[in-house]
């Protein structure tokens, strides 16, 4: 096994957990400041497939002579941030917490206890009796992550809706959890888009002009309906210009259009990608 110390969170880990194997499972790991407790968990991506929604299950390895009489917490927390960070002043945030569910990993609890998972099953086995599994469902009526493309000019982290899995070493979950002696981890609930058959995308527009014989006739086509992160948008556009205007320049965005119910409906729109021609 990999030795313990503070990664990245970004960075998975291949961790031997099955000697009768060579290739190891990929866990993501991270370890608090002061390196007193570890979170491992199998993935950051959490699918809802309508009818059900992936668990969050994980292990956090204690250090027992740290942690002495307190308590090692575990929480997830979903939140609408709406507003620049920089802006939250004199104890107004623009930061909305959705769902928050919180519990006691150590000691453990016999009335939390359930049935372990596979991925559970053999962190424990390879990490000692200092290790305790958690596991959380999120509800069917969570959001989805959804993070708002910044503006030009915005700084700092951008709006949207975030998770955030946080262990922390206090007295009681009212505390207040200390930097030092905790463990942040970003993860994402994602609803699963398959790929369904459906009608090639075509638009078309005219523009008439006065004066001019004939308007301009624009065609756009996609080559798909539907396009998953990372993945490359042709765009087919045919120009007919009967008119006597000078084309000069093509221009294609890609334009997130949002909708925003918190004390009211607000729309928000802007640009990701943009490209032109020469």
């Amino acid at each position: 096994m990999a030795k313990q110390e503070q990664i990245n969170d970004n960075i998975p880990l291949d961790l031997d957990l099955d000697d009768s194997k060579k290739q190891g499972t990929r866990v993501f790991k991270k370890s608090s400041p002061n390196s007193k407790i570890t979170c491992y968990l199998g993935k950051r991506d959490f699918i809802d497939y309508m009818d059900h929604i992936d668990p969050i299950d994980g292990v956090v390895l204690v250090d027992p002579e740290y942690v002495k009489d307190r308590k090692v917490y575990a929480s997830v927390l979903a939140a609408f941030r709406y507003g620049r960070e920089d802006l939250d002043v004199l104890g107004l945030t623009f930061r909305k917490d959705l769902f928050c569910s919180t519990q006691q990993i150590y000691p453990p609890i016999d009335d939390q206890k359930k049935s372990l998972t596979h991925l559970q099953q053999r962190l424990l086995r390879k990490l000692g009796p200092n290790a305790y599994p958690f596991y959380f469902e999120i509800p069917q009526h969570a959001p989805a992550s959804v993070t708002l493309q910044p503006a030009a000019g915005d700084t700092g982290k951008p709006c949207g809706v975030d998770y955030e899995l946080k262990t922390y070493v206090a007295e009681t979950n009212e505390d207040k959890s200390h930097k030092r002696s905790s463990v942040r981890l970003a993860i994402r609930k994602l609803t699963y888009a398959p790929e369904i058959p459906a009608p090639q995308p075509v638009i078309e527009a005219h523009k008439e002009f006065m004066m001019s014989p004939a308007p301009l006739h624009l065609e756009c086509t996609l080559d798909k309906e539907m396009y998953y992160h990372g993945e490359n948008i042709n765009v087919n556009v045919v120009v007919t210009n009967n008119s006597n205007k000078t084309l000069r320049k093509i221009r294609i965005a890609v334009v997130q259009n949002a909708e925003i119910c918190l004390y009211s409906s607000t729309q928000y729109r802007c640009d990701v990608a943009v490209l032109e021609s020469r």
